[in-house]
């Protein structure tokens, strides 16, 4: 799959299926400062598409993508910052449950790690969810250039335990160099054109995202 076209739609703080939010569309989703906003930019040769920052906690909105004409990335706000009030924790948490429950366009969540570290109690909750809910998810462990391609077989381990799922289901991926671009771009093309197999089902509460 090629990306030659990407532009912004529209932020929203309550998802509202309108036109011209009408499309298949992919969620990408993670912790805060995970590089959700990087992998977007990378994936779509766009360095400025979706503003990134150092800042944790920067996305606070749903944020929607047009790619190729064709369909949609959502970009969801970032769980697990520690920096802001039960509030607006509560906000974020309810603004991602409402998407997640009135999207009939949604087919598969890009679900973001840190390759570097165990994945965290809100990691582990957002991807039961995904399977309490039966939306299919293909996990992306990012910043993989910080550290050896020697030791990505190490980090992909525990990760593997933490969100039970196999080796080869998880794609190591660095916004830096583009590693994991190619095969991203596969999963992706295989979702919207191909025959993708669901998450398997797991009777699980919905995630109180912290």
């Amino acid at each position: 799959m090629e990306i030659k076209q990407a532009s912004f739609v529209t932020s929203m703080a309550r998802y509202n299926e309108q036109p011209p939010i009408r499309l298949p569309q992919l969620a990408v989703v993670g912790k805060s400062n995970v590089g959700k906003s990087s992998l977007i930019n990378s994936l779509c040769n766009r360095r400025k598409l979706c503003k990134t920052s150092a800042t944790p906690g920067k996305t606070r909105l749903i944020n929607v993508f047009l790619i190729n004409e064709e369909f949609h990335l959502i970009d969801l706000p970032g769980y697990g910052f520690a920096k802001v009030d039960k509030s607006e924790k509560q906000r974020w948490g309810d603004m991602m449950d409402t998407y997640f429950q009135q999207s009939t366009q949604l087919m598969h969540v890009l679900h973001l790690v840190d390759i570097r570290h165990e994945p965290t109690q809100d990691d582990i909750a957002m991807n039961k969810y995904f399977r309490q809910m039966d939306i299919p998810f293909t996990v992306v462990a990012t910043k993989a250039d910080k550290i050896s391609r020697a030791a990505r077989m190490k980090h992909i381990a525990p990760i593997c335990r933490a969100l039970l799922v196999q080796p080869w289901e998880i794609i190591p991926y660095s916004s830096e160099d583009g590693f994991g671009r190619d095969k991203l771009l596969d999963v992706i093309e295989g979702v919207l054109y191909g025959e993708e197999e669901p998450a398997e089902s797991e009777e699980t509460a919905a995630p109180e995202l912290r």
